[in-house]
């Protein structure tokens, strides 16, 4: 699949999914095409949270990707390679102390980094396009109180960034690894091995009840597996973390 380096720097938007999705949607979008934006004025985060960022400051970065034939049969398959390769970009920039937290958030050690959002458009039964959004804590010292654990690149090395460079860098390490990829069926050994909080006891709640459970790990369609009493698996949106 050819490589597109295209890569728009945005003042401000509402979000850069919304964005991406609308340039999807219109015709316009291009595989490998990426937006940054400099401020983000409704950022989303998973399961309709949202993603607060002071301007400037951080990451904010969607790339528009065409999933091609690798992806298909398992569509975590594609999740997983996204957050690993964030991962690895982290693990360059900041050390060896990140993990992916299920579904798709990027953790130093018990703060979280950054995240991810991944919004697919599937026409009949063909998955057209996927619109990633990355948001990275990168140079943010000072978070809203309603922000339980988070962290950020500086705060962890002590040093600043040029966020629009590191996000270039990003983006061209995914379509570097988006090319080269072959998608093994390892890739959920990969993304488990990196789990944050495997093996270990978590509090978890569903719809009104709290309970503790063991993770063990994440199936290859992207549900949380547990252990406790019984052997348990969760969807996504099923369970959230206490």
């Amino acid at each position: 699949m050819k490589l597109e380096t295209s890569f728009s720097i945005l003042d401000s938007v509402d979000s850069t999914n919304n964005y991406a999705m609308g340039k999807v949607h219109a015709g316009m979008a291009k595989h490998g095409q990426a937006w940054f934006a400099k401020d983000q004025t409704a950022g989303k985060g998973q399961r309709g949270n949202t993603w607060i960022s002071k301007p400037g400051d951080n990451i904010i970065l969607t790339v528009s990707l065409r999933p091609d034939s690798l992806f298909t049969a398992k569509n975590f398959y594609f999740n997983a390679f996204i957050a690993l390769t964030c991962l690895k970009f982290l693990r360059k920039i900041a050390g060896e102390n990140f993990s992916i937290k299920w579904p798709n958030d990027l953790y130093w050690n018990d703060r979280k980094a950054g995240g991810i959002l991944i919004e697919n458009v599937i026409q009949g039964t063909e998955w057209r396009w996927s619109v990633v959004g990355i948001g990275i804590n990168v140079n943010q010292d000072e978070f809203s109180d309603a922000l339980k654990n988070p962290v950020s690149l500086s705060l962890i090395t002590g040093r600043k960034y040029e966020t629009i460079e590191l996000a270039r860098e990003l983006h061209e390490m995914i379509m570097q690894e988006f090319i080269h990829t072959s998608v093994p069926e390892t890739i959920m050994e990969e993304y488990n091995k990196n789990l944050y909080k495997k093996d270990s006891q978590v509090k978890l709640r569903k719809e009104n009840s709290s309970f503790i459970t063991t993770i063990k790990g994440v199936d290859a369609f992207g549900s949380l597996l547990t252990e406790d009493t019984l052997e348990r698996s969760f969807a996504f949106g099923e369970v959230s973390w206490v």
